[in-house]
């Protein structure tokens, strides 16, 4: 190959030159060069380049010799662990742990161009040359407009960040927790095609979202295609296909070391799960038993435990003006790997069991206040409604020329890669006749501020209201209501997701161990599930509302359910009608006279 300047890669033959248009800082880093006069990358070296290295970094001949009757090359450098070095003959531990971050070092540190991304969560970020061909690609970018938080944007004016940014900090973080497990434990043997893979599942994790992200599978889909079971992860899976195929990038990633396909299987499973079909005791095809733990970090199916979360607690926050009161920092400067029923699973310390408590306190916070907001959810209803009424009439061409629509999109990547929120403004500045209804609705804006945030209603046969409590001059029917049933969790719907979470302990970091709730503190949860059922009525005029707030009141007396927090206001006259609903929950309790005497007569 013929050199062109310091790179010692021809321009046309480099995989990750930059293309046109805007780019963003570039940070050149060439510490390896002095080792050879050619500059040629450490990948393309012979084994005397190698050896040469070895010497000018104080490795004797030992060393060398090891390398020389192996015909050890550059090209294993992606490879590279501590049980490799050990099969080429190195045994000395010490002489390992010494090569080993050396080697790595060559591999990571070259003149490859690195790019910086300023975060304004995690700073200064830097991302590998295949991270940035992936980055540039159509498919990834898509993301830069679909945003993170949907309808919850019309709520928190500050919440207008997008998917793209999220994935970016999701790979950051990655990448951090990777290499600090492999740094902290040298004998898990964890390489750079390691790294490179989650780093990928990370950036990666998210492409499969559609317009308004959990708007489109959680409401959209459900309802346009009511026999589906399709969720963003599978679509996720099938736009990163897309992406390598369409953009010839499988040559760009066994250039970095990657192999084909075991290592796109890999990435494939971080993202959507496992793929194997049968009935093997380890599910996964992309990295054995022995590296289970690589599979806890970008999406945790075990505890829910992972940098996505990391990432998204932080992202949130910041944009929503809600305090972040998880520490990511400390659970990476803590993790570390045990073996958990004869698999290796990612712990922590002992002490950080509260952290992780909080970790779930502030999902559940952010839901509560949130994702989950009365009006934001009303909107995103009418937006669905608005695109279950478009459906038919939008028009989007894939594969082959064949048309799609909203809901069929999913089907063909390409179609599916010019879906995003854009189709939200197709809608609304539409002039075509058959649009005007979804129009419509899109520009419905006066939502008043005493909308009910309450629960199912239907008609007052369906929910047996009492013939004294109707109005008899509002006839609110089923179609009078909008039911949102939410439920609300810590991630693993009843359980408690800490019960899936193993630590280590100062005097063993090796031994992993369970820690109960009750050894925690007596404040936390006692349930870690709740569902909650808001009842919207599109009537605007009071006298409808005021109806139908006392449906609701009498449909949760019905139910048995727990008083609504404004039922004595709303509907006086009926909260009375239910046991236990005209107490306050401290009348509930003893008096404190009768506690105490009751103590006394156990005492003495």
């Amino acid at each position: 190959m013929q050199n062109s300047g310091k790179e010692g890669i021809s321009k046309r033959a480099r995989p990750d030159s930059p293309a046109e248009g805007f780019h963003t800082p570039e940070k050149k880093v060439s510490a390896w060069e002095d080792a050879d006069p050619d500059h040629l990358h450490p990948r393309h070296w012979g084994t005397e380049q190698l050896c040469c290295f070895l010497r000018r970094n104080s490795f004797g001949d030992p060393v060398q010799r090891c390398f020389r009757e192996n015909q050890v090359t550059g090209s294993v450098l992606p490879h590279v662990t501590s049980s490799y070095l050990e099969q080429i003959g190195i045994g000395c531990p010490t002489v390992r742990t010494k090569l080993l971050p050396c080697l790595r070092k060559l591999e990571q540190t070259h003149t490859d161009i690195m790019k910086v991304f300023n975060d304004p969560i995690h700073g200064h970020i830097e991302m590998h040359p295949l991270l940035v061909r992936i980055i540039d690609t159509p498919q990834f970018q898509r993301l830069r407009y679909i945003k993170q938080l949907g309808g919850t944007y019309y709520v928190f004016p500050g919440g207008s960040h997008n998917r793209f940014e999220h994935s970016l900090g999701v790979g950051h973080l990655a990448g951090r927790l990777v290499r600090a497990l492999q740094e902290r434990q040298p004998g898990l043997d964890i390489n750079q095609r390691d790294i490179l893979c989650v780093q990928i599942a990370g950036l990666c994790h998210d492409l499969g979202h559609g317009p308004f992200s959990h708007m489109f599978d959680g409401r959209f889909i459900p309802l346009a295609n009511p026999k589906s079971k399709w969720k963003h992860e599978q679509a996720s899976v099938k736009m990163f296909e897309y992406l390598i195929v369409s953009n010839e990038l499988g040559p760009v990633m066994e250039y970095y070391g990657l192999l084909l396909p075991e290592d796109i299987d890999f990435i494939k499973e971080q993202i959507g799960g496992p793929t194997k079909t049968n009935d093997s005791s380890w599910p996964y095809r992309g990295r054995p038993k022995e590296k289970s733990f690589l599979y806890e970090i970008v999406a945790n199916k075990r505890n829910g435990i992972d940098v996505d979360k990391w990432d998204y607690f932080a992202r949130d926050c910041h944009h929503l003006g809600i305090q972040n009161n998880f520490d990511y920092e400390r659970f990476i400067k803590f993790a570390r790997v045990c073996e958990v029923d004869n698999e290796k699973h990612i712990c922590t310390r002992d002490k950080e069991v509260g952290n992780l408590y909080d970790m779930f306190h502030t999902r559940n916070c952010l839901h509560r206040r949130a994702y989950q907001h009365k009006v934001g959810n009303i909107i995103e209803t009418m937006i669905t409604d608005a695109f279950l009424k478009a459906d038919k009439y939008i028009k989007i061409k894939g594969s082959k020329g064949k048309e799609y629509h909203l809901s069929t999109a999913i089907e063909d990547m390409k179609a599916y890669t010019k879906l995003t929120d854009d189709i939200f403004l197709t809608i609304l500045h539409s002039e075509l006749p058959e649009l005007r209804e979804a129009k419509e609705i899109e520009q419905y804006d006066e939502l008043p501020a005493e909308i009910a945030a309450s629960k199912p209603e239907i008609n007052s046969q369906d929910v047996g209201l009492k013939p004294e409590t109707k109005n008899q001059d509002v006839g609110l029917m089923a179609e009078d209501f909008i039911v949102d049933v939410i439920n609300m969790d810590y991630g693993m719907k009843e359980k408690n997701p800490i019960n899936n979470v193993r630590f280590y302990c100062k005097s063993d970091i090796t031994k992993a161990v369970k820690i109960t709730k009750e050894q925690v503190s007596k404040f936390l949860p006692e349930t870690f599930a709740e569902q909650l059922i808001r009842v919207y009525c599109k009537r605007m005029d009071k006298e409808s509302i005021d109806v139908a707030r006392k449906y609701f009141v009498q449909w949760c007396i019905v139910k048995d359910f727990s008083k609504p927090q404004d039922g004595d206001v709303v509907a006086p006259e009926l909260t009375p009608m239910k046991e236990g609903w005209s107490q306050d929950e401290g009348d509930k309790r003893p008096a404190l006279e009768d506690t105490q005497q009751s103590i006394r007569k156990a005492l003495f």
